[in-house]
């Protein structure tokens, strides 16, 4: 079990702390980082019996799109409830986590991960933070800033044109969800579920030569300019297809979250065409806007932001996926993923 470290005590307004922990899922374990993007419940039920009534009763509140329920427990034979998730909290990680142990306690947070309101887990309690939840699900999303830059004009049109060329002329091969590298081998998962895209990998060293050529002078400035963080490394030059034909997506994810990507900083989308419905680029924590650059226009945001591709509709969305970081990050992924280098 993993979790960030919690502060002293939590009051509403503070961010929940994330975990992973054992769970019923078909992973066997879930990151809770992944529960962002829609309202959440989550019941703390300590020595006592999952509140199964009271959940059933209020099912229609979890469609897994706007709102999710885990029930939490150090009780291995608890049974989980048809629509929730249930997270096995076999040595109270998570519990020591929310300061529940010694007082089972429900939360209710925003899609933002962020503690609306903490309840006893009574009766009462649970009343109170279904209505609460409930209210929540009535009030439309803040049209909240989110934290990403836009720069156009990083790639010009003929260049755009050539790149595209290059990929139809090569063709591209499925894309993973992601590598893992471990002492003296990888692990790369596919899942087309979460992820449709076929990607072509740069070996044209002129060609690459000519691509961080324009990141470094248009879009590594930019990134200084707005973040005050000094990108010094390029790393995955590849061209990217989202293909309406094969429903072209990719399901809500972070770009840093294993060992062979945490040195991942800013990831840089930059389009090459437009001529293409749907393969918008959100961020289910901040609101539904979708975000479709013009042809040769970048967006940036930290590799840190839950961030999602809507399923292409119409078309090919061909797309040049960068990521950059610094020098200390470079330390990082030499020290806790050596193989991916």
């Amino acid at each position: 079990m993993s979790t960030s470290a919690p502060p002293a005590k939590l009051y509403p307004g503070d961010l929940a702390p994330w975990f992973r922990q054992r769970s019923n899922t078909p992973a066997g374990a879930y990151s809770f980082d992944m529960a962002a993007g829609r309202h959440v419940l989550l019941c703390f039920t300590g020595a006592a019996p999952t509140p199964r009534a009271a959940i059933e009763a209020h099912r229609h509140l979890f469609d897994s799109r706007s709102a999710i329920c885990f029930t939490i427990s150090a009780d291995s034979a608890a049974q989980p409830i048809p629509g929730t998730i249930h997270i096995h909290d076999h040595d109270n990680a998570v519990s020591h986590l929310y300061g529940t142990v010694q007082q089972p306690l429900w939360f209710v947070l925003d899609p933002r991960l962020r503690i609306l309101g903490i309840f006893p887990a009574t009766g009462e309690g649970a009343c109170a933070a279904f209505a609460l939840l409930a209210h929540a699900l009535t009030q439309p999303r803040d049209d909240a800033q989110i934290p990403v830059l836009t720069i156009p004009a990083v790639f010009e049109p003929a260049f755009c044109t050539r790149l595209i060329a290059t990929y139809t002329a090569h063709g591209g091969q499925t894309s993973a969800v992601f590598t893992e590298a471990t002492p003296g081998a990888s692990t790369t998962v596919t899942d087309a579920a979460a992820k449709r895209r076929r990607d072509l990998k740069l070996t044209d060293h002129a060609l690459i030569d000519q691509i961080q050529m324009r990141i470094f002078r248009r879009v590594v400035p930019e990134i200084a300019h707005a973040f005050q963080f000094h990108a010094t490394r390029l790393e995955r030059l590849i061209l990217a297809c989202y293909d309406a034909a094969d429903a072209g997506h990719f399901a809500p994810h972070r770009d840093n979250t294993v060992a062979a990507t945490a040195h991942r900083r800013f990831a840089v989308s930059i389009n090459l065409n437009e001529d293409f419905d749907g393969g918008g680029i959100s961020f289910p924590e901040y609101g539904p806007r979708a975000f479709k650059p013009p042809p040769g226009g970048a967006l940036v945001f930290s590799c840190s932001m839950m961030h999602a591709v809507s399923p292409m509709r119409r078309g090919r969305r061909y797309a040049c996926l960068p990521f950059v970081y610094d020098d200390q990050a470079a330390s990082l992924r030499r020290t806790i993923a050596p193989n991916s280098l």
